[in-house]
């Protein structure tokens, strides 16, 4: 997966052929419009970890395409899932009928809860089920007469997806640029990130940082009216906007006390943090104080890749509120709580569990976090200078750089990195923004290889990716 919307091709090194892969003239042409200025690469066979390109070449997968592949491809429990599903009921409407892997998935999700949620929501990705969260958020209090609750707040340097709605809620000034002007800014509004290394002020310990964020919150329902706050929403673990930066100790519980204290909601988006991603089935659990939220939406560890899916898992008070009004969901879509997709759900949170990949998860990610600090800030490692910030849990790691005023590259080095990295054979996510409230600054690499990952493969992840770093600085520095 490339990332390099904002390289020019002057700023690119041509050793690394940054010039090819920027264009399309060297590749076939394609009828789609791509995300990316090129033509990528097409993957024609998965296994695990590996994907086999039609140019022959052979990659390892570090960041599961956005953390996603959180088991890898082509596990023969999860493909023969899909084999039967599709051998019975392939697809109903469901307005008119529900599905045995729908109803058998809503339950996993309720009893893996530990009694933090009651109903579960269907929906095709991580924006349809974020978009699904806004608007139950709505009903629950339209339903229970509280229809002056018309605002959300959320956080700046946030990402939930790509609707106009989860635009809003999010603050990526980057991803909103094209859309500022039909986004809606009257009902959405933003506090600080928690992000204690970059933001907190000098000699500011993490518990003054907390609560010098909890009474900016506070400020911002009391300005805009305590009764007309539907929720605050916010990533349990940052995901491409921050590259996995984890909340202070605290953070979350005054979060969460400011939210019920004024009769709002207390909203968790878990798209890319959750799913077992940090090391226990919700984020939340391990990196969120263990206060779990009224609403929550998860997706991409929830199928892993095998089929498009996302759920809102729905708290007893929001649950309760909901059956004492309609009495259902006024919010669907056409592919809500597919057959296939549920299959495919169901076998994956089977595989995980019956593999204990949770374990693996945490144990792995020490392992990791290890070898990132081995390789990038011990003393003598080349790229320690240059190095913020080394974060994350679980199998979810992020490496942000801070280059001097003028430096070489510095706003575009992640996005180089992932480019070499890829030709080197090790598919990583590169991403810029992250150093700013303004998007303007920053650039950090993200990690998030499957659940079942090995010390080799990681050894071999962290080799290629140090190698890449230290080639590519010393060539920007020539």
């Amino acid at each position: 997966m490339f990332i390099l919307r904002r390289v020019s091709l002057r700023s690119a090194p041509s050793r690394f052929h940054l010039s090819r892969t920027l264009t399309m003239t060297s590749q076939p042409a394609t009828s789609i419009l791509h995300r990316t200025p090129w033509r990528p690469p097409v993957a024609v066979r998965a296994e695990g970890m590996y994907i086999d390109l039609d140019n022959g070449k052979r990659i390892i997968d570090a960041v599961g395409g956005a953390a996603v592949a959180c088991i890898g491809n082509s596990v023969p429990e999860v493909q023969q899932a899909i084999k039967d599903q599709v051998d019975q009921v392939s697809y109903v409407y469901n307005m008119q009928l529900s599905s045995k892997p729908a109803e058998e998935l809503a339950q996993i999700l309720v009893d893996s809860s530990n009694g933090a949620f009651e109903l579960v929501g269907y929906a095709s990705g991580g924006s349809e089920a974020m978009e699904g969260v806004l608007k139950l958020a709505r009903q629950y209090y339209y339903e229970s007469g509280q229809k002056q609750r018309v605002n959300f707040i959320g956080r700046n340097m946030s990402y939930h997806g790509n609707t106009l709605g989860t635009l809003s809620v999010a603050m990526h000034p980057t991803r909103r640029t094209p859309y500022a002007d039909v986004l809606d800014d009257q009902h959405f509004h933003h506090v600080s990130p928690a992000y204690y290394k970059r933001f907190s002020n000098p000699g500011e310990t993490e518990a003054q940082y907390v609560q010098r964020l909890a009474q900016e919150l506070e400020a911002k329902f009391i300005a805009l009216g305590p009764d007309t706050v539907i929720g605050f929403v916010a990533e349990t673990v940052s995901g491409a906007t921050l590259g996995c930066a984890t909340a202070p100790k605290g953070y979350f519980a005054a979060m969460k006390a400011i939210c019920h204290k004024y009769g709002a909601l207390f909203i968790l988006d878990e798209v890319m943090c959750g799913m077992g991603r940090m090391g226990s089935l919700h984020a939340w659990e391990t990196f969120g104080d263990g206060e779990a939220p009224d609403i929550q939406a998860v997706a991409k560890g929830l199928g892993g890749g095998y089929a498009s899916i996302g759920a809102v898992l729905m708290s007893k008070k929001v649950a309760g509120g909901i059956r004492q009004g309609s009495g259902i969901w006024m919010h669907g879509h056409t592919y809500q709580g597919h057959p296939l997709a549920c299959a495919a759900s169901v076998a994956v949170q089977k595989y995980i569990a019956s593999h204990d990949l949770l374990t693996n998860c945490t144990k792995q990610g020490a392992y990791l976090e290890k070898l990132l600090q081995d390789a990038f800030a011990s003393p003598n490692a080349v790229a320690a200078p240059y190095i913020f910030d080394i974060r994350g849990g679980g199998l979810f790691w992020g490496i942000e750089f801070d280059f001097p005023a003028g430096a070489f590259g510095k706003d575009q080095f992640a996005m180089l990195v992932q480019a070499r990295a890829l030709e080197k054979g090790v598919a990583l996510m590169g991403m810029t923004g992250g150093g700013n409230l303004q998007g303007s600054k920053g650039s950090h690499v993200m990690l998030a290889p499957a659940y079942n990952v090995t010390n080799e493969q990681l050894e071999h992840i962290v080799s290629v990716l140090k190698e890449t770093v230290e080639e590519i600085i010393g060539t920007l520095k020539a």
